[in-house]
């Protein structure tokens, strides 16, 4: 079974975010990026179940500019088999991108699709139940556990009451969540290994997809900073500050 799994190239998750002078956007220029930690998840759960047999190929998925081509690399240094990269440079919109991911999939027809729950770029949580709504497949969201059988696949996935176990047929679209595991380091071998796999390019329009923007962001603001706090004598100041702020 082949697992198809996309992964997005965001700023670091330790990296200080800045907003541009003009409130456009965020900052990009000169940004240290890496693979969406949700991603890499996802591409460690593929690399588990290939280990345990279950799995004989994992494709790794990136769109973007050029350089998201770095981070097919860092998924084909974890273990994945391949990449393909679907060139566009500007941003996309969560349907565009499960457009075009519906389209590598038709092309590649893996048994399932493993990928984040959410960018933490704009944290939409959008594109897995659109491609499953696009494909016509079930979904499985949110995993915590992953449990493979002959032709369907049991997922265990975080609710507000705690933990929900469905059971999916296959192919089916799994987004992962903090808790199904802990991504592996590559080692330097691996990362060698990575520069020979091969990366297979398209374009947005070959597959077919339009992407204009359907959304107009308006502003992008900073959030506004915290205030520093102060030290009360007793329970009737803290009251009387608490009151002043109008929080009660």
């Amino acid at each position: 079974m082949k697992v198809l799994v996309p992964v997005k190239r965001v700023i670091d998750f330790n990296v200080a975010v800045r907003v541009k002078t003009d409130g456009s956007g965020v900052e990009l220029a000169n940004v240290k990026m890496s693979i969406n930690p949700f991603d890499e998840i996802a591409v460690e759960e593929a690399l588990r179940l290939k280990e345990k047999g279950t799995v004989t190929e994992v494709v790794a998925v990136s769109i973007g500019p050029a350089q998201a081509s770095e981070t097919l690399r860092t998924a084909m240094a974890m273990g994945a088999d391949r990449g393909i990269l679907i060139r566009h440079d500007g941003e996309l919109e969560p349907l565009a991108v499960a457009k075009i991911l519906k389209s590598v999939v038709e092309e590649e027809k893996p048994g399932l699709v493993i990928m984040g729950k959410q960018a933490i770029d704009d944290d939409c949580n959008q594109t897995g139940q659109m491609l499953a709504a696009l494909l016509n497949w079930p979904q499985g969201t949110f995993a915590s556990k992953l449990e493979i059988g002959d032709g369907h696949i049991q997922v265990t996935r975080e609710v507000d009451g705690g933990l929900q176990t469905i059971d999916l047929d296959m192919p089916a679209i799994i987004t992962t969540d903090l808790r199904l595991n802990e991504p592996r380091y590559a080692s330097l071998p691996n990362i060698m290994k990575a520069r020979k796999k091969p990366i297979a390019e398209k374009t947005a329009p070959e597959c077919g997809v339009d992407v204009s923007p359907r959304l107009k962001i308006l502003g992008v603001s900073e959030p506004s900073k915290r205030r520093t706090g102060t030290r009360v004598a007793n329970a009737g100041e803290l009251v009387t500050k608490l009151r002043e702020a109008g929080v009660f």
